[in-house]
């Protein structure tokens, strides 16, 4: 299972914040590196970012380079605004975006993941709906676009500058994924996690247990600590 995840636009992106200056990448490249370690702990599957922390990635590079890699899913994270962006509204909710042509598959997993991030975060469903967004149009698998919040509202920007906001949207864009794919879990166990294996050394058996106690005594004597086993 191949999945790329695509933190929406890039450091540099002019406009793409807040009235008070908060960058939407800050928020969409945090979300999407949380995502990218959960997702990290299930079976057979890779993770790779549409995006960079550097540079603002064009979306034509975006796409090619998911189509290139034939990854199975790219999800889109974004944080949304109403007008454009200079001024504070009350606009708000979550909302999660397809094709126009509304796939099957993707509408599935969009319903998942907005599903998944109303219940998490406890703001308005805005519902799936459809667009012809360049990452939807021009990507040849399933993908999809949330937008897990308005940062253009000064409440649901205060979570949105959150830790543990973001880290909820993953989590919650997390199991949108595992549950559309039937992802399973990786075994914990490490090798310094499992249950130590004991080796015992018998040196003999008597009926006798004065003769045990001998063999006993000089082992004591060589410095072992040997122990009597009634069996």
């Amino acid at each position: 299972m191949k999945i790329m995840l695509d933190a929406g636009h890039g450091p540099n992106t002019p406009g793409k914040r807040s009235p008070d200056q908060f960058k939407e990448f800050t928020f969409t490249s945090s979300v999407a590196d949380h995502a990218k370690t959960l997702l990290e702990a299930y079976e057979n599957v890779t993770i790779y970012f549409a995006h960079s922390k550097n540079e603002d990635i064009p979306l034509k590079e975006r796409t090619d380079k998911a189509n290139r890699l034939n990854v199975n899913c790219y999800v889109a994270i974004h944080a949304n605004a109403f007008g454009n962006g200079t001024t504070w509204n009350d606009a708000n909710g979550i909302e999660t975006y397809v094709y126009l042509s509304k796939p099957k598959e993707a509408l599935e997993l969009a319903e998942r993941v907005q599903k998944n991030l109303v219940i998490a975060t406890g703001l308005t469903n805005r519902g799936v709906k459809s667009a012809d967004f360049h990452i939807l149009r021009e990507t040849n698998m399933t993908a999809i676009l949330a937008e897990c919040g308005f940062y253009t509202n000064k409440n649901e920007l205060q979570l949105i500058k959150t830790d543990s906001y973001q880290k909820t949207c993953a989590e919650a864009i997390v199991k949108g994924i595992v549950d559309q794919y039937k992802l399973k879990k990786k075994n914990n166990t490490s090798s310094n996690q499992k249950t130590k294996t004991l080796y015992k050394v018998q040196i003999g058996a008597y009926s006798n247990k004065k003769n045990a106690e001998k063999i006993v005594k000089a082992l004591q004597e060589k410095g072992y600590d040997p122990i009597i086993v009634n069996d």
